[in-house]
Order: structure tokens, then sequence, then C-alpha cells
């Protein structure tokens, strides 16, 4: 199932499904003081979604 959806999903950059891991390590940053100039922003983790057609 996850295979189709991503073969049909010309919407996403990345062409896949993000991997747990990928999402620890932003949470991981976003919680270090790596990230201390980062404030009031929307940090969004989808994996490049095109809101255009192609």
């Amino acid at each position: 199932m996850k295979r189709g959806i991503e073969s049909g999903n010309a919407a996403s950059l990345l062409e896949r499904f993000l991997e747990p891991r990928e999402i620890a390590h932003l949470a991981a940053y976003l919680a270090s003081p790596l990230a201390s100039a980062t404030n009031g922003a929307a940090i969004r983790a989808e994996g490049g979604v095109l809101t255009t057609t192609l």
C-alpha cells in the first residue's frame, strides 16, 4: 500500500514517506542549542509538497 501511495504521489518532491528517524532528527535539532535562533517559525516536515499540478 505504501509503495502504491508513493508512486502515485506526484505532489511530493521526495516521492516517498519520511522515515521516523528524519522526524526524530528534526525534533533533536529543535530541542538543541543549535536552534537558539529559530523562533516563531512553523517548521514543516512533509517531504516538500508541491501545491501546483505538474
